[in-house]
């Protein structure tokens, strides 16, 4: 047991490891900000499938790029915009979607196992895609990072209103001329993107960590347009940097700190959300 808790909290030399995680700690404050704007949209759209389902395909395509000695990101972004593009173009009914990706799933994941299986490197190279590393980071993949976040968020931000009627009530928002089959390929590309990031940090398996569960948190405890990706943003910023900081005193990867963070968040904010509907029921029956 003593073992265990070593493994999973060593502080010791703490100081001299954190110089090592500023790359990361960049990386993780972008991937926050991305993820906590997208997952509002996901959350509006109903696409947490979705994003497990491109992520799955993110992870081949970095896979094989790891396997070919190329970019890793640019393997993973590749992997992410087909797999979102082809989610996007042949699902537009849930049904229809939910089945695209129920295919697109055990097919990425087979390619990237067999990928991983070919590669002859370091076995950590090959564990980081599945569950992030926290010093594989380097200047390299933080600009190109840093391109993506510009790119997502500003498009987001040239999208949000049109994408906002689009998402809350898509039928009306078509009738009224609102592009929405284009907007609908537009945000799937950009969740694309941010799906690609997402691997770099926390790993192919774990990206709702991220991507769903801030938004989801944020959503139990208020339901205001401006507050919801605030909150959302926020709680992604706490759980990406905590994990990191976490998982630095540790031989473990950083993703069980990430979603345990992120897991407790939504936690909160559940009970908070559940008490303040509790109490405001409570007030209408009274009066």
């Amino acid at each position: 047991m003593n073992d265990w808790w070593t493994r999973l909290a060593d502080f010791s030399g703490y100081a001299d490891l954190l110089p090592l995680v500023g790359n990361s700690l960049l990386a993780g404050a972008l991937l926050a900000l991305v993820g906590g704007l997208v997952g509002v949209f996901v959350m509006q759209r109903d696409l947490a499938f979705a994003v497990h389902g491109v992520s799955e395909l993110s992870f081949a395509g970095a896979s094989a790029a790891l396997l070919f000695s190329l970019d890793v990101v640019a393997g993973a972004v590749l992997g992410s915009l087909v797999a979102a593009l082809l989610v996007g173009l042949l699902g537009s009914r849930a049904r229809d979607r939910n089945s695209i990706i129920g295919v697109l799933m055990p097919f990425g994941l087979g390619l990237g196992v067999l990928a991983l299986a070919l590669y002859p490197g370091r076995a950590a190279n090959k564990f980081g895609l599945l569950t992030g590393q926290i010093v594989a980071v380097d200047d390299a993949r933080v600009s190109v990072m840093a391109v993506i976040t510009v790119v997502v968020v500003g498009g987001l931000l040239v999208v949000w209103r049109p994408l906002t009627f689009a998402s809350v009530d898509p039928e009306v928002a078509a009738a009224r001329g609102v592009p929405t089959r284009a907007l609908s390929l537009v945000f799937m590309a950009l969740l694309g993107l941010a799906v690609a990031m997402a691997v770099q940090v926390v790993g192919a398996l774990l990206v709702l960590s991220l991507l769903i569960t801030p938004a989801a948190a944020a959503t139990r405890v208020t339901a205001s347009p401006v507050w919801v990706p605030v909150l959302s943003v926020l709680f992604a910023e706490v759980a990406a940097l905590g994990g990191i900081l976490l998982a630095l005193g540790a031989s473990v990867p950083i993703s069980p700190y990430v979603t345990t963070i992120s897991f407790l968040i939504w936690v909160v904010c559940r009970v908070v959300g559940g008490r303040r509907r509790a109490h405001g029921w409570v007030r209408r029956a009274t009066a």
